[in-house]
C-alpha cells in the first residue's frame, strides 16, 4: 500500500470520526434512578442538557437526593457510553458486544 493512500484512508477516516461526533453531540439519552423520581438528560458527548427532580424526592433528604441525582447521572453516562460504542462501530465495522 502506497502512502498517498494510506493518507487518504487516514482522512476520511477522520473526517468519519468528525461527523460521528457531531451526530452525538445531537443525540440524547436519559438516565433515570428512582423509579423516575429524578431523570437526567445527556448527549452523547456527556453534556448534561436537563436534571428533573420529582417533587416526592425532595423529601427523601438530602444524602438521599444525592445519591438518586448520582445514580441517574451514572445511567445516562452508561447509556451514552453504548451511543458512542455503536457510533464507532459502524466506522471502524467492529462489533461491540
Amino acid at each position: 500500500m502506497n502512502m498517498e493512500s494510506l493518507m487518504a484512508q487516514a482522512q476520511s477516516l477522520q473526517s468519519q470520526i468528525s461527523a460521528a461526533q457531531d451526530a452525538l453531540a445531537t443525540m440524547h439519552v436519559k438516565g433515570v434512578s428512582g423509579n423516575g423520581m429524578v431523570v437526567v438528560d445527556m448527549t452523547g458527548k456527556y453534556d448534561v442538557i436537563d436534571v428533573k427532580i420529582d417533587k416526592n424526592a425532595l423529601s427523601t433528604g438530602s444524602e438521599n437526593l444525592s445519591e438518586l441525582v448520582t445514580l441517574a447521572y451514572k445511567d445516562a453516562k452508561t447509556k451514552a457510553d453504548i451511543l458512542i460504542d455503536k457510533k464507532m462501530s459502524e466506522i471502524t465495522g467492529a462489533t461491540s458486544e
